[in-house]
């Protein structure tokens, strides 16, 4: 299969995405052909590795110990894919990787929304009366504050759900709970206090994989994400805007964060409803080559 690509260049000429002045090839491979190495930030029975089981038929999970890492192992080879979490229906992006996502020389190539149901884990014969630590993932303890509330317990966060129900599992300390899955209980044999504890029954988190080439083992794209910064000027970002609207774009994402390049600079985070090879998002993304300081394509995937 031959795609034409887009070639985004900064003012200084810095190469920044895809390039079409040459053809490039996206060769399909079924997943059941090869025994993938799919990296996932957490330990065994991270929401992650739930993420990644039901993206992957055939992967070896390799558990990694900060999505950082998860970045760092697929851009060097070491793993085949990664699947870090990026944005959750209540509390919001994961800003880390959407930081990770412009530092390191990987795409975007699926994402997976998963329902996020959340249970209170304590050691055998516990009782929530009885809890007075609650150890769990920052994101984890902000999707049960009320729960929480009620409870009046400390929390403290650690660096996975998982993680947390290992601590509370080796530490053995009757007053220790956790907050992580059903799964979870049964590989770190704890009882299950309470289920369903996050704020909104509608909880859900979206997974995306990383990768360091184009593929398709995943189907055909029809969503493109983006990144872009603007010089500091009236309507500078409104001209961005409107290469998509004039084009009949929808957009379905539009979030700033700060630049780590230069202080008080932002980074514009967009996706939209195309993938990056259609007519319409070519010719965007050419006008947006020249209107803005920096420009790049985080991946062009399936939407879920």
């Amino acid at each position: 299969m031959v795609c034409g690509e887009v070639r985004l260049i900064s003012k200084d000429g810095d190469f920044l995405g895809l390039d079409i002045s040459r053809p490039w090839y996206v060769v399909p491979v079924s997943q059941a052909s090869m025994q993938l190495r799919v990296a996932f930030q957490g330990e065994p029975g991270a929401y992650s590795q739930q993420a990644l089981s039901s993206l992957f038929t055939h992967a070896s999970p390799v558990p990694l110990p900060s999505i950082h890492k998860v970045f760092e192992m697929v851009e060097i080879g070491s793993v085949d894919y990664g699947v870090v979490p990026l944005e959750n229906s209540q509390a919001g992006s994961i800003n880390e990787t959407y930081d990770l996502l412009v530092r390191h020389g990987v795409r975007i190539v699926a994402e997976k929304i998963v329902r996020i149901s959340h249970c209170l884990l304590g050691l055998p014969g516990a009782s929530v009366r009885a809890v007075k630590v609650v150890f769990s993932h920052p994101q984890a303890l902000a999707q049960c504050e009320e729960f929480l509330d009620s409870m009046q317990a400390e929390r403290v966060a650690v660096h996975d759900t998982a993680g947390a129900a290992r601590i509370v599992s080796e530490e053995q300390k009757g007053g220790s709970a956790a907050i992580a899955s059903e799964e979870a209980a049964a590989l770190y044999g704890l009882d299950v206090l309470a289920r369903a504890i996050e704020d909104r029954p509608d909880n859900s988190t979206k997974f995306v994989v990383i990768g360091r080439e184009e593929t398709e083992i995943f189907g055909e794209p029809t969503k493109t994400s983006i990144v872009l910064s603007t010089a500091n000027v009236p309507g500078a970002l409104f001209s961005c805007l409107k290469e998509f609207a004039d084009r009949g774009m929808n957009l379905t994402k539009l979030e700033s964060r700060p630049s780590r390049e230069k202080a008080w600079q932002s980074h514009f985070y967009l996706d939209f409803e195309a993938p990056a090879s259609d007519p319409a998002a070519v010719a965007a993304l050419e006008a947006l080559s020249t209107s803005t300081s920096f420009l790049r394509v985080l991946g062009s995937y399936p939407s879920t």
